[in-house]
C-alpha cells in the first residue's frame, strides 16, 4: 500500500496549536483571502441574472474571518464553516458571536462551524450553490478526487472559488534545507497547467486559473520558521524527519539560505494560483479511475407505466 504524502493528523496538530495566535501573523493568508473575495463580484453581473446563493460552504476556514465577510455579503445565506482544527472553529465562532452587531442586516444569520475533512464533506448531493476556499487545498494530496467532491456537492452551475500554493512557494526554504538534509522540508505544490487538468477532469466547466507571486522577507531563518509554526505551515510530510533538526543541520541550512539576503532581508516566495468554475449541469461525466461516472437525479427518470 502506497504511504499517503501528508500526516493528516500533523495537520491537524499544527493548526489546532497556531489557532490562538493564527490572525496575527496572517497577513499574506488575509491578502490573497482579500484577492479572492472580489472575485464574488463577479456574481453581481446583472447579465447573469443569477439569485443570491443560499448556502455557501467556506472551506477550511480557519479562524472564521471569511466566513463573517461572506455572511455579510449574502446576509440570508447559510454560512457553513469547515476546518479540520476544532480550535480554529473554536475561534471562529468566537468571532462570529458579535456578527449581528455589526452586520446591517437584522435578518442575518450567522456562520455555522463544522469540524470536517475536505477529503470527505459531509454534505448531500447537490446541496451547496457556492464553494470558496482561501488556502487550504495545498494541504490535500489527491487534488482530483477532492474536486470531485466538490463537484458531488456542489449544485449545477455552483461556483467553484479557490487559492492554493504553486510549485515556487518557498524555493528557497526548499533549496537551503536541500544543502543540509536529505529529508524534504517544504510540500511539493500543483501547477496551474495541474490544477486547470484536474478541474476539467472534475467536469467543471469555464474553469480560469490565475497565478500572483508575493515576496515577504525576513531577518533571518529563524524568524522565517518561527512565522511558519505560528501559522500551522509546519513540515507535515510523511517522510519528514520525525525528531528536531539538530544545529549543525539548521546552521548549514541558515548559511545556504543566507545566500539570497539583499538590503531588505532574506526573501520567501510565495506563488498565488487561484481558480474559478463552474459546476455543470446533471448528467456530464465525472472521470474516476480512468472510467466516466454519470450521476442523474432519480425523479428525473421518466417511468413509462403499463396499462
Amino acid at each position: 500500500m502506497t504511504k499517503p504524502m501528508f500526516d493528516t493528523r500533523q495537520v491537524r496538530r499544527a493548526f489546532s496549536r497556531s489557532a490562538a495566535g493564527y490572525d496575527v501573523v496572517a497577513g499574506l493568508q488575509r491578502l490573497v483571502e482579500s484577492r479572492l473575495l472580489e472575485s464574488l463580484e463577479y456574481l453581481d453581473d446583472p447579465a447573469l441574472a443569477r439569485k443570491p446563493p443560499q448556502r455557501v460552504l467556506d472551506l477550511g476556514c480557519g479562524t472564521g474571518h471569511a466566513s463573517m465577510l461572506l455572511q455579510q455579503r449574502w446576509p440570508k445565506a447559510e454560512i457553513l464553516s469547515f476546518d479540520l482544527a476544532l480550535p480554529m472553529l473554536r475561534q471562529a465562532r468566537h468571532a462570529a458571536k458579535p456578527a449581528g452587531r455589526w452586520l446591517s442586516n437584522p435578518f442575518a444569520r450567522t456562520p455555522l462551524q463544522v469540524c470536517a475533512d475536505a477529503r470527505q464533506l459531509p454534505l448531500a448531493n447537490a446541496s451547496i450553490d457556492v464553494i470558496f476556499s482561501n488556502l487550504c487545498l495545498q494541504w490535500v494530496e489527491d487534488l482530483g478526487a477532492v474536486l470531485n467532491g466538490f463537484r458531488r456537492v456542489l449544485r449545477p452551475q455552483g461556483l467553484l472559488l479557490f487559492s492554493t500554493f504553486g510549485p515556487e512557494t518557498l524555493w528557497e526554504l526548499r533549496d537551503a534545507f536541500a544543502q543540509a538534509d536529505r529529508v524534504p522540508h517544504v510540500s511539493p505544490f500543483v501547477d496551474t497547467a495541474g490544477i486547470g487538468d484536474a478541474l476539467i477532469n472534475a467536469g467543471f466547466f469555464q474553469p480560469v486559473v490565475d497565478r500572483d507571486e508575493e515576496v515577504t522577507r525576513y531577518p533571518d531563518l529563524s524568524a522565517l520558521m518561527h512565522e511558519l509554526r505560528a501559522l500551522g505551515a509546519t513540515n507535515a510530510l510523511t517522510r519528514r524527519r520525525h525528531t528536531l533538526t539538530g544545529r549543525g543541520r539548521f546552521a548549514a541550512a541558515a548559511d545556504a539560505y543566507d545566500m539570497h539576503r539583499t538590503d531588505a532581508g532574506l526573501p520567501a516566495t510565495w506563488e498565488i494560483i487561484s481558480a474559478m468554475a463552474w459546476a455543470p449541469e446533471y448528467g456530464a461525466p465525472i472521470r474516476e479511475g480512468g472510467v466516466d461516472l454519470v450521476s442523474i437525479p432519480a425523479d428525473s427518470i421518466p417511468i413509462r407505466r403499463r396499462r
